[in-house]
């Protein structure tokens, strides 16, 4: 008589136990729930890059395989219940290049930005995402521009590469001036990469703000549901004329515009809900 049952008993116990306890998990611990979501929103993005990338490589690196990103990635809002409200989308320049700006709270910032991405439009992403697997290469399949923050004279040299791409091959750049993700409600403040890049090339700078995810998405209390954001394109900003000495003014004033807005949008019952009003809020905080 064994004394242990099967190696195929085993796997079958195991796979009973995770047909219980998994939805027992997802009704009953909100917690449990928001890792669920979150590993299957980067596990789909993963996927969705290896069915992007045979298709991408048929035009090799070219900022037009940007499209079909978009294409791919435009329904995981549904999935997860979410609603995207853009407003001002007509504000964009319609032929010439110019450089976004947009606040960035999360990684769901990815669903924002491909409702209102502009044809021939590349973020610019740390370079570590190059080597997130099968994104990173659909990313740099894409034309996505990799700048290493970490050594300043790469970013400057990169910087100054794509404000000759800007001109001469008629590209719009993503930025997130904030330089990293911030989950606290509010924004960051500006780091002026994007703004010498704007000035040296002499076009636009598009803001974009994206309202507050507060109602729906909490990193810091484990909570993620279904919800509504509002995209709000800025009327451009001109930088004819202007000088590496006037970008401190340039960045102070958009980032005070974008946050005008961003309190506004998230509060007005459309967007991010009345988190601003509640103590701690960033309405209390004074920024």
């Amino acid at each position: 008589m064994e004394l242990w049952p099967g190696a195929w008993t085993v796997l079958l116990l195991l796979v009973l136990l995770l047909l219980v306890l998994l939805p027992t998990l997802w009704f009953c611990s909100p917690s449990a729930k928001y890792f669920f979501k979150m590993a299957f929103y980067n596990g789909w993005i993963l996927f969705l890059a290896v069915l992007a990338i045979p298709v991408c490589a048929v035009r090799g690196r070219n900022v037009e395989n940007m499209k079909i990103l978009r294409l791919m990635l435009l329904h995981i809002k549904y999935l997860y219940g979410i609603r995207v409200e853009v407003r001002g989308a007509h504000h964009f320049p319609p032929s010439q290049p110019y450089v976004v700006v947009s606040n960035h709270q999360s990684s769901l910032d990815l669903l924002g930005m491909m409702e209102v991405l502009p044809g021939r439009c590349v973020p610019i992403a740390k370079r570590e995402l190059l080597w997130a697997g099968s994104a990173g290469l659909a990313c740099w399949l894409a034309g996505v521009i990799f700048i290493d923050r970490k050594r300043t004279g790469d970013a400057i040299s990169v910087m100054s590469e794509v404000a000759q791409t800007l001109l001469s091959q008629d590209v719009r750049v993503w930025v997130f001036p904030e330089g990293t993700r911030n989950h606290n409600g509010s924004m960051l403040p500006f780091k002026r990469g994007a703004f010498h890049l704007a000035v040296q090339a002499q076009v636009p700078i598009v803001p974009i703000v994206m309202s507050s995810y507060q109602d729906f998405y909490c990193k810091k209390e484990r909570r993620f549901t279904s919800g509504r954001c509002q995209v709000r394109v800025l009327p451009p900003v001109p930088t004819e004329g202007l000088t590496p000495d006037d970008v401190p003014a340039l960045a102070d004033r958009v980032r005070h515009s974008m946050l005008t807005i961003f309190r506004e949008i998230s509060s007005d019952g459309r967007g991010g809900g009345d988190y601003l009003k509640k103590p701690g809020g960033a309405g209390e905080a004074g920024l």
